[in-house]
């Protein structure tokens, strides 16, 4: 038997975007050495240390990156708790070392929400914010590649 989820193909064709864009992201956060040890030796990438060694990203990039960056800022994604055995959305805002690593901490979140099912249940939620929000997420992923040369060099294949 074969199950056929119908959803809006364009947010999906984000979502799977942004699911490429952001694996190969922590690809060459790992690889070009902002790595740490998770539970047991597992490499997790070290997003933190990124943000801060990162100039602006409010300074650095274009227009479409300025802007979506004040979207992700002044309409951030709301975050899912569990609270009295009921599952809410609320506004949280994580604590963060400056502001690339506010914007990281949110585009992770995006990506939380889309993966761990917070966003999608055979259909996306809110399927225009959830565009809004999967575009800029990787408008910004992509920036930051661009403005690191290392990392540059890692989404180019050209590190081991």
């Amino acid at each position: 038997m074969t199950y056929i989820v119908k959803c809006d193909q364009r947010v999906a064709d984000l979502a799977t975007e942004l699911f490429r864009v952001f694996a190969q992201f922590e690809y060459c956060l790992k690889v070009t050495g902002y790595c740490v040890a998770g539970h047991g030796d597992a490499a997790h990438p070290d997003w933190t240390r990124f943000a801060r060694e990162l100039p602006p990203l409010s300074r650095e990039a274009g227009a479409d990156v300025v802007a979506a960056i004040a979207y992700i800022l002044g309409r951030p994604p709301k975050k899912q708790v569990y609270v009295d055995k009921v599952l809410q959305w609320r506004v949280v805002t994580p604590q963060a070392e400056n502001e690339n690593d506010l914007i990281f901490l949110y585009v992770r979140r995006v990506r939380n929400n889309l993966f761990h099912g917070g966003k999608f249940n055979g259909r996306f939620f809110d399927p225009e914010r959830s565009s809004e929000l999967l575009e800029h997420s990787i408008t910004i992923l992509m920036a930051a590649i661009f403005i690191s040369r290392n990392m540059l060099e890692a989404y180019e294949n050209r590190t081991d």
